[in-house]
């Protein structure tokens, strides 16, 4: 990356930059589409999908209309619905719980691993009851959670598990891509993603041939021909734009990727052993996207005011725990009951990462971040 400026904000992420860089092929796509009079479920969607299955190495991919529905058409898909539990992590955005809430069925939160945000394998298996169906952890912030221990307990329980990717488009747990295998992910191509496009979007990937049937028909008004419905389903449809501004990133998604990786790293060299923050945690055999870079500081209000001062955006992921949140009023445990949720909550700041992030730009955040702890640790 070669820097374009010293000065100026440091933007939290560039998303014109994003398409700046691939504006010939995207308005060439978006074009054909325009041209082709297709607008829906056509040839743009078809190859998209196989496209994205193939790179997260499983044999299916359902596009539809959100990260949020394809959760909940995934849980939905696997039968999943009132009556049942379905375990949620405590932190994290309330797409995940709102998506089970669809259903019918009741989230159970369970916290994240004290040094890592992502769900205790440990405290899943004290809260799985007879009417538990289904586990839904989520790779936060592009961090994959740790797969085979919940695999272990799904298996020994007979459980379902849907991961909730949404931040994690090209990780790894153990050398596959999440999604790999027999796997059921549901993703989100919001804009700030990862892969995002230019509005909603969302798909599952599976390597079940008939969950992937029910997906199909469940996005559709539960219909395979037109006018026949086997089903009550949904209007949940990943557009022809969409598809076809994706198919042209998903091209570019490793090496933007890797461009957060570098960034990462960075970070993680600049910051190392300040006093009062925490670094990011990158769990044994897994390989994180970065979807966001945060720290953990129980100063967090203050240093964003500093680097708020200083030029630099962030954001907060996320300020109010979801069993806090008034749509969660009467129907989820009190405060105090998830102190590593309300801690985080309290603590996280996002730092700017992205994959038009420059490099001078990461070392200006980087600086600021130090003066400030600087300044914090004088008397």
């Amino acid at each position: 990356m070669t820097a374009r400026t010293e000065t100026g904000r440091v933007p939290f992420l560039d998303l014109k930059a994003a398409y700046e860089e691939l504006r010939p092929e995207t308005d060439a796509a978006i074009a054909r589409v325009l041209d082709s009079g297709r607008y829906l479920l056509g040839p743009e969607l078809e190859a998209f999908e196989a496209e994205f299955a193939t790179y997260c190495e499983t044999d299916h991919a359902v596009g539809v209309n959100s990260g949020m529905d394809a959760l909940q058409l995934a849980l939905r898909g696997l039968g999943i619905g009132p009556g049942d539990e379905v375990i949620v992590p405590s932190h994290t955005y309330i797409a995940s719980w709102l998506a089970v809430s669809a259903t019918g069925a009741t989230p159970v939160p369970v916290e994240p691993n004290e040094d890592h945000p992502t769900l205790d394998p440990l405290l899943v298996e004290k809260a799985i009851t007879p009417r538990t169906r289904a586990l839904l952890p989520v790779h936060l912030y592009g961090h994959p959670a740790d797969l085979d221990a919940l695999r272990d307990l799904a298996d020994r329980h007979g459980l379902h598990i849907v991961e909730d990717a949404a931040q994690a488009h090209g990780a790894r747990y153990r050398g596959r891509r999440i999604g790999a295998g027999a796997s059921v992910a549901a993703f989100s191509f919001y804009p700030g993603k990862n892969l995002g496009c230019f509005g909603d979007g969302g798909a599952v990937v599976t390597g079940d041939p008939a969950l992937a049937e029910r997906l199909r028909m469940l996005r559709n008004y539960g219909s395979r021909q037109k006018y026949s419905h086997e089903t009550k389903g949904t209007n949940s449809r990943l557009d022809e734009i969409q598809a076809a501004v994706l198919r042209i990133r998903l091209a570019h998604l490793d090496s933007w990727n890797g461009r957060r990786s570098t960034l990462a790293a960075e970070y993680l060299s600049g910051l190392a052993g300040l006093p009062g923050i925490a670094l990011p945690v990158t769990a044994p055999g897994t390989d994180p996207v970065w979807h966001l870079f945060t720290v953990r500081t129980d100063r967090r209000d203050e240093l964003r005011d500093h680097l708020d001062s200083r030029g630099v955006d962030t954001l907060t992921h996320y300020p109010v725990p979801v069993h806090l949140s008034p749509a969660y009023a009467g129907q989820a445990p009190p405060e105090g009951s998830l102190p590593r949720a309300e801690s985080f909550a309290r603590q996280v700041l996002s730092l700017p990462i992205g994959p038009h992030l420059e490099r001078t730009q990461a070392l200006r955040v980087i600086d600021a971040v130090r003066e400030w702890a600087e300044q914090a640790g004088r008397p």
